[in-house]
């Protein structure tokens, strides 16, 4: 047989529940068969003692450049999307990812927050993390409810770009609070009578009514109620915070009552985002949110705020600057701990990282071609090793999973979240005759994150060989820098401007 055929290894794909020895053979980039006696290919890769898996699927990948891809692969990854944010304009997106040339698929959602911008405030720039900055220096897209006009505006921007593909629509309603429930109302319609799922930031995360977590989530319900929308709730343990198991119940009876809502989260108790974030500016902050201001820590010097006006003032300065907020204690508090589980365990849910963009001790986004990345390039841990340590922390350490659930959490899950509006998931997190060839090969034992708060750029270990699109990118624990077999991933375009 002429072609890539890996050999020995564990094949562990949970659409099939195949847990055993067996070959896969690859061609032109797609699995032709999976089995024993499969022969012998020009190219063989020797995979006895390693799991043979589909690769990885990170639904929540903000990083989207050649070293988040880098870092993402040794976690495993070979899809990374971002859907939470989404991009605007969609075209103009995809065009300079595939001019650049990309290591892992990538993808991205349309983004309401942009649409919001131009419409409401008349900035017009390419979504980005600095331009996103900038556009909060106007608090009026994030504060105010649009009026019939700019409403209107809002969807014919979000339309337009899913008719360039993207992947439903991404909702950042808690740096737009102000956001009224007709225009969301309306939003997740457009979704409905798309087809599309829309990917949701919940508008508040208190403890405490009003404006607490449990309102939130309780509009969410209700969207998916009255529209029809296929609700999906980005990083549910950060979301929810402490009010965890009470945000829990909720979502599991909408749920049960047959309302289209799935889940993510990642396996940290420390959140990131832009220090500009509206829900930091509440003047009750701590104590609706059951944390101090020291608890929130800038990325790039590590200095921890010391107050109010501080915080202020660091908003001011440079609202687009990348923080850290250090909500659930999970290495001292086993309560905190314990709520951890219940989002990342949450079942049917998703594994996603919401990977932060590498940045520089100047602030500056980091899209450079260094491998490793320079000493000084800052994110937050997740970006390195969220597969990696929710695999080796729930699966092998505490078995508080068994293998193919847990691999299923970082592969057909995610898949299928966007099989029926996103046709080119249908083939991917899983391995069988037809499938994508996206595969990683990794060893159980020794698979780990290595990233920490102090050292976030450190790879993973334990991912041994990494197959995108049928090319190699990681064999024997080396990267090929020069590797650029990402694909994009994207709904029929409709229409093109």
């Amino acid at each position: 047989m002429s072609g890539f055929l890996i050999t020995g290894g564990r094949v562990a794909d949970p659409e099939s529940h195949h847990d055993e020895v067996a070959d896969v053979a690859i061609v032109d980039g797609k699995i032709v068969a999976v089995g024993t006696g499969l022969g012998s290919a020009e190219r063989m890769i020797d995979a006895r003692g390693l799991i043979v898996a589909p690769g990885f699927i990170d639904l929540h990948a903000h990083g989207q450049s050649i070293p988040a891809d880098r870092m993402q692969a040794f976690d495993g990854v070979t899809t990374t999307l971002d859907l939470e944010a989404g991009v605007l304009p969609v075209s103009s997106w995809y065009r300079r990812q595939a001019e650049q040339g990309r290591i892992l698929n990538y993808g991205a959602a349309t983004n309401w927050a942009f649409a919001r911008i131009g419409a409401m405030i008349g900035i017009n720039e390419e979504s980005s993390l600095e331009s996103f900055g900038r556009a909060m220096r106007d608090p009026r897209w994030m504060d105010n409810v649009s009026s019939s006009a700019e409403q209107q505006n809002i969807l014919d921007r979000i339309a337009g770009g899913l008719d360039e593909g993207g992947i439903g629509i991404g909702i950042l309603n808690a740096y737009a609070p102000g956001a009224g429930v007709q225009e969301l109302t309306a939003l997740c319609q457009l979704a409905a009578d798309r087809g599309v799922p829309t990917f949701t930031h919940i508008a508040y995360m208190a403890n405490t009514d009003p404006k607490s977590a449990a309102e939130a989530y309780i509009r969410l319900i209700g969207y998916a109620g009255a529209t029809g929308a296929h609700m999906h709730i980005c990083h549910f343990n950060s979301s929810s915070k402490t009010d965890v198991e009470r945000c829990a119940r909720l979502i599991r009876k909408a749920q049960a009552q047959g309302l289209p809502i799935t889940v993510e989260a990642y396996p940290y108790g420390t959140g990131s985002t832009v220090i500009a974030a509206a829900f930091f500016s509440d003047p009750e902050f701590e104590s609706r949110n059951d944390t101090s201001y020291e608890q929130i820590q800038l990325v790039a010097s590590g200095r921890r705020m010391r107050g109010r006006e501080d915080l202020l003032a660091t908003q001011s300065e440079d609202p687009s600057q990348l923080v850290l907020w250090h909500v659930l204690d999970t290495e001292n508090n086993a309560r905190h701990r314990d709520m951890l589980d219940i989002s990342v365990l949450y079942p049917d849910g998703a594994i996603a990282s919401d990977a932060m963009p590498w940045s520089m001790p100047d602030g500056a986004t980091y899209t450079g071609d260094a491998w490793p990345l320079p000493d000084e390039a800052t994110s937050h841990p997740r970006s390195s090793g969220t597969f990696t340590r929710f695999l080796r922390h729930w699966v092998r350490e505490r078995q508080a999973i068994p293998l193919l659930d847990g691999i299923a959490k970082c592969t057909l899950i995610p898949a299928e979240i966007l099989a029926a509006s996103t046709p080119a998931m249908r083939d991917k997190g899983r391995l069988r005759a037809g499938a994508d060839a996206d595969i990683v090969m990794f060893d159980l034992e020794t698979l780990t994150d290595r990233a920490e708060f102090s050292a976030m750029n450190r790879p993973a270990e334990g991912v041994r060989h990494l197959i995108v699109s049928g090319e190699p990118v990681i064999s024997d624990g080396m990267m090929d820098v020069a590797a650029r077999p990402g694909r994009p991933v994207r709904r029929p375009v409709q229409s093109t401007t």
